[in-house]
């Protein structure tokens, strides 16, 4: 997901965020077989010793290939499709699924392991194109200084953000560039319906709701709970991120603060859930399948909380003391069906669009 780039901090965390060419062996994919291409959003991060083990265990090189944010990422993915820049896909969620399953990005394979994964994850089980990774929820979080300053209760709600005493305060991402703009819009349509969701935009957009590009910039430019928007100067204390950033920002504090400086308002979550696949014309298909099977084993799934601040969706992975404390699931998140979302999101983008940002 897309919380993640404290690049800086996850540098000193001995992380490992690789960039690489496509092949240039013209058959797609990688271009020997001995290496594995991986193409995803600018997000991805593993430790340095959980990929080590792999390479090691399977005989493959992992080359890593980033295309922006996740929205870019897939969009590249099918321009590309028939040619493709690697092997395996990952960090296509639910908002997007279907645009991928649609435009033919990946061949089937039934991940090993595939029966640890949580049923209420799984998707498209009688071809098995894409195999869950990881979930989160996308919510609106809060700067605890700002509202504790201001002597007001922070928002709780959708209902909330519209209100007067939250005028000009929120910062969101754009729904047609961001995964997590794309979440807090389908989260607004499934609060309040296909008839609903427009009008509740034409409050938030008359309450001075700022629209930017994508979460980086969001998060770490305009919203001044966190420690990127601290260095800014932002003034926006509510962002649309995820219910994972105040573990984040206790994890990557320098120096470390007891408590999370930010909290998420969870009556405004939309649950995100992010897949891998392998690519349809991939140069090297044993070594992509190899990898989805590492991104379901236990290892790897355990390793993703403190990387990707996102969590496993493997029976018996555990999840980091940290997140316990500090960055709870929603409990519940709003949802929607990925045909629901495949028959309305482009639409909805386009009625968003003129509605919001002209």
């Amino acid at each position: 997901m897309h919380t993640k780039t404290f690049v800086a901090a996850a540098v000193g965390l001995g992380l490992i965020t690789l960039s690489a060419c496509g092949s240039s062996s013209g058959s797609g994919g990688s271009a020997d077989s001995k290496t594995v291409t991986l193409v995803s959003h600018d997000s991805w991060a593993v430790s340095k010793n959980v990929l080590a083990d792999f390479e090691k265990q399977s005989g493959y090189k992992v080359r890593v290939l980033k295309s922006g944010d996740a929205g870019q990422a897939v969009n590249k993915a099918i321009l590309t499709k028939d040619n493709p820049q690697g092997d395996v896909f990952f960090g296509v969620d639910n908002t997007l699924l279907s645009r991928a399953l649609d435009n033919g990005l990946f061949q089937s394979y039934e991940a090993k392991g595939a029966d640890r994964i949580q049923a209420q994850y799984r998707v498209d089980q009688a071809r098995h194109r894409v195999t869950p990774i990881d979930s989160g929820d996308i919510c609106v979080n809060y700067d605890k200084a700002y509202f504790s300053e201001h002597k007001l209760t922070p928002p709780q709600s959708f209902d909330d953000l519209v209100k007067p005493a939250y005028k000009n305060l929120l910062v969101t991402e754009n729904a047609s560039t961001s995964s997590p703009g794309l979440g807090f819009l389908l989260g607004t349509a499934a609060q309040y319906g296909d008839d609903g969701w427009q009008g509740y935009w034409k409050k938030l957009k008359a309450n001075g709701v700022k629209v930017v590009d994508g979460w980086e910039q969001a998060y770490n430019q305009e919203f001044s709970g966190s420690a990127g928007g601290k260095k800014a100067k932002a003034d926006r204390p509510l962002v649309v991120s995820y219910a994972s950033s105040p573990p984040a920002e206790v994890i990557y504090g320098d120096p470390k603060p007891k408590t999370a400086p930010i909290g998420t308002s969870y009556g405004t979550c939309f649950r995100q859930i992010e897949y891998a696949g392998l690519l349809s014309n991939a140069g090297n298909t044993k070594g992509g399948k190899a990898f989805i099977d590492f991104l379901v084993g236990k290892e790897f799934q355990e390793d993703m909380p403190l990387n990707m601040f996102v969590y496993p969706v493997i029976e018996g992975a555990k999840v980091p003391p940290e997140f316990a404390k500090y960055g709870q699931p929603a409990k519940d998140p709003e949802t929607m069906a990925p045909t629901k979302i495949a028959a309305n999101r482009d639409q909805w983008v386009k009625s968003w669009t003129s509605l919001v940002l002209k």
